[in-house]
């Protein structure tokens, strides 16, 4: 499997009902890293992306893994389960389970704001559908922007989706107070949030990388558990 990497891509818009979904329960996961704990909960409004996570969680794939790519002001990204044993300049994040989860884009609704929970996928070129992958995923830290930048970006996701999606006045607000990472909305699913622990995910994002963006001193994944 190519390597995964986040990256501004077209579009495919999946719209789902919140008030459809029989589970009403919330599920949180606390995953311990070597750098602190980080809860996030998950979106029944992306059941696929929900129940595969919580079923990775409880078999234990991805305790003891790496934090595999880190980009300051941007993102953290994991799920490689080849990466527990990886010395110093090995290759990482090529590696996934051999399937992918069909494209659960649930906005406006939510979007790529600080602490918001995706899945990584390979490119449009190999996958129009824009497919999650199986187990890697990323948390956004991102940035704060300006009114301009967000024009330029919604002006983006209108182009791309056709007119069909718009960036609300909720989300231009929180883009540029709180931060995130606007240009990869309506690419990527975004199935959870951070609930705790954004401190952890700020220390994360800040390690020290090497060329491939993987932190010079490896921060893992001690433990994923379901906890809720």
């Amino acid at each position: 499997m190519r390597k995964l990497f986040i990256t501004t891509l077209l579009a495919t818009i999946v719209s789902f009902c919140a008030h459809a979904q029989n589970d009403t329960l919330r599920h949180e996961v606390l995953i311990e890293t070597s750098e602190g704990n980080i809860r996030v909960v998950l979106y029944n409004e992306t059941p696929r992306h929900r129940d595969n996570f919580l079923r990775l969680v409880g078999e234990g794939f991805y305790d003891g893994i790496i934090w595999h790519r880190v980009i300051r002001d941007f993102m953290i990204q994991t799920g490689d389960s080849t990466m527990r044993h990886a010395q110093p300049g090995d290759y990482v994040g090529a590696h996934s389970p051999d399937y992918t989860i069909p494209a659960e884009i649930v906005y406006p609704r939510y979007y790529h704001k600080r602490g918001a929970l995706a899945a990584a996928r390979e490119s449009d070129e190999v996958n129009p559908t824009h497919a999650s992958s199986s187990s890697q995923f990323y948390i956004v830290y991102g940035k704060t922007f300006s009114s301009l930048d967000l024009d330029k970006w919604n002006a983006r996701i209108q182009e791309q989706t056709h007119g069909l999606m718009n960036m609300t006045d909720e989300i231009r607000t929180c883009y540029r107070s709180k931060g995130g990472t606007p240009h990869l909305d309506t690419q990527y699913t975004v199935f959870g949030e951070v609930l705790e622990g954004m401190d952890v995910v700020k220390a994360i994002q800040r390690a020290e990388t090497d060329d491939y963006d993987r932190p010079v001193y490896d921060i893992r994944i001690l433990r994923a558990t379901v906890v809720k």
